[in-house]
């Protein structure tokens, strides 16, 4: 159940037959403080203004008219209409049993809605660097969270697989042939040789332009070249999703090419309905939403005067073959900032063209930059970019380090298991706690921390409960069934409720985007069942009954960071 959206419901009704219209809406939240109860509303007090009530009258006929018996043992008005709930524990003990039979937790499935999640994204014929990494796990996030809700998602991994830089380097690879295997490795230094010949080469460039007219236009031989370098580039990414435990595959492929038969039909389109028109050769938007230096529309190339296509180009048919093709009834897009404007560009040419309503969202899900602790872009001490595999490798290794300084009889394989579990989740962790829209410091000490908010800490959390069933000599089946739940102090109904309000992290991850929402809530969950387990004997309980309650509080506990740890990617294990 989500306890928010039921107690609105409740407040709504209240409001209504205390005469307020129902245009008037009361947001009930999660109370900030426990003297403030589990719940409250705080919006009665800007209603009443509006409406010109006195607020504590209207609180008071609210609060007379809330039908909460058996739900809330205490409804209090606090200060000028502040409305605090106490949950009462017996209903929240029902609603214990109801999630613990539950293979979901109690959380419902949702209308299904077909929505199309664009992340990730690496450049073909380089190497997966640190700056792929939050648009991949924050987008899997994503996936994962609304899969969960019962949705049907549909990865799009929108690599950069089309356009000049493949003319660039199969005229390198043809200069260099039979001198060099061609690896992934090889191919981001020969790119980069193939860039400056390009620059400064004039002869070089001019055969490097004509080899992407002839891949364009169908040439086996060249596109036989194509689809080598793309596949290097594939196999390896693909060893990178695995390791960071990312559920895209091969099969979520969409990269540039898949539009290039679109663009002409669009361009053309789109200079019949007079949102494009021909400029001293090339074919541009002049978009009166956006303006230049001088204030002036501005121009966005759809086709320079070459013929060449544009990303927005791609970016408008993308958007446009998600809504017909893929039938998406809702977009979003896992981007770093930077590429805002240029995504709002071409998603008002979509919007002006028809290509897809107003009615379907279209969500830039933007993120900041992974910083160095002097507050500058991450790179290596030689100011290169950060490779992935170096970077996860090096996760491992550290992770490994620590496991062995807190358990040195670990044998081998169990040690390689749980180093790879918990490097990897830290590293996650670590950017998927903090606010996608900000900018983030990668900090190795902080984020392999056995205490505060890290992965290390949620995981060790996780299997320090699992132990104490091991003591209980009790299995799964029999917490499930056997006892009652009996919340009989504060720390047991504090972790209740927070156990039940899973349901409504979950939903803000799978409206915003944001998984910090998710991170936070496992944490204080951690807390608070860390105060619970401090204050609230479990084993040596005074009674069979209470033992048991306190079991299953456990237990259930362990499954709701399973859960939410899962939906973030992470892993957890059993013993570290």
């Amino acid at each position: 159940m989500n306890i928010q959206v039921f107690l609105s419901e409740k407040i709504q009704k209240a409001l209504v037959d205390a005469g307020v219209p129902s245009e008037y809406k009361a947001k009930v939240q999660q109370a900030t403080k426990k003297q403030f109860g589990n719940y409250q509303v705080n919006d009665v007090i800007a209603i009443a203004k509006l409406l010109g009530l006195p607020s504590k009258k209207l609180a008071r006929n609210v609060v007379d008219l809330l039908d909460l018996n058996g739900i809330a043992c205490k409804i209090e008005i606090a200060g000028p209409g502040f409305i605090n709930i106490f949950l009462d524990p017996h209903w929240l003990e029902d609603q214990l049993t109801e999630a613990i039979s539950s293979p979901r937790l109690g959380i419902s499935i949702y209308k299904p809605l077909t929505i199309v999640v664009d992340y990730s994204a690496p450049n073909v014929a380089k190497e997966m660097h640190v700056g792929h990494l939050r648009s991949t796990i924050i987008g899997d996030v994503s996936v994962r969270t609304l899969t969960f809700l019962g949705h049907k998602v549909i990865r799009a991994n929108h690599i950069g697989d089309w356009g000049t830089q493949f003319g660039m380097l199969i005229a390198y690879l043809e200069q260099i042939k039979d001198n060099c295997e061609i690896t992934l490795f090889n191919l981001d230094s020969f790119y980069r040789a193939a860039k400056q010949n390009y620059d400064q080469d004039p002869i070089f460039a001019q055969r490097a332009r004509d080899y992407v007219v002839k891949l364009q236009g169908g040439d086996e031989y060249y596109l036989q070249m194509w689809r080598k370098i793309v596949n290097i580039t594939l196999i390896q990414n693909q060893k990178i999703y695995e390791q960071l435990n990312v559920t895209l595959t091969s099969a979520d492929l969409m990269g540039e090419s898949m539009y290039n038969k679109m663009l002409p039909s669009i361009v053309e389109d789109l200079q019949k309905k007079g949102i494009a028109v021909k400029s001293e050769g090339a074919i541009i938007v002049f978009l009166n939403e956006f303006k230049n230096k001088k204030g002036k529309p501005m121009g966005v190339i759809l086709q320079k005067k070459d013929g060449a296509y544009l990303y927005t180009t791609n970016d408008i048919a993308c958007a446009k073959y998600r809504y017909e093709k893929l039938k998406a009834d809702r977009i979003i897009y896992y981007i770093d900032s930077r590429q805002h404007q240029h995504l709002m560009q071409a998603w008002t040419i979509v919007r002006k063209a028809g290509y897809v309503p107003e009615s379907i969202p279209l969500e830039h899900h933007m993120f900041g930059m992974i910083l160095s602790k002097d507050g500058k872009p991450f790179k290596t001490r030689a100011g290169g970019t950060v490779k992935l595999k170096k970077l996860l490798s090096e996760a491992i290794l550290r992770a490994r380090s620590l496991i062995l300084a807190k358990n040195p009889a670990i044998n081998t394989e169990e040690l390689d298991r749980v180093s790879k579990v918990v490097g990897i989740g830290a590293v996650k962790y670590a950017d998927l706690s903090k606010n996608r829209i900000t900018d983030y410091v990668f900090d190795w000490d902080n984020m392999l921390n056995f205490e505060g908010n890290t992965a290390p800490y949620m995981q060790y959390a996780y299997t320090r409960i699992t132990s104490i069933f091991k003591r209980s000599g009790k299995d799964e089946k029999h917490l499930q069934f056997y006892g009652t739940f009996q919340l009989k102090s504060e720390p047991e109904i504090q972790l209740a409720v927070r156990i039940l309000q899973l349901t409504e992290a979950i939903i803000i991850v799978a409206r915003d985007g944001t998984p910090h929402v998710l991170c936070t809530y496992i944490y204080n969950l951690a807390v608070l069942f860390s105060i619970f387990y401090e204050t609230c004997p479990i084993i040596n309980a005074e009674n069979e009954m209470l033992r048991q309650s306190r079991l299953k509080l456990a237990w259930l506990t362990a499954r709701t960071i399973k859960q939410g740890l899962e939906l973030l990617g992470i892993e957890t294990v059993e013993r570290m």
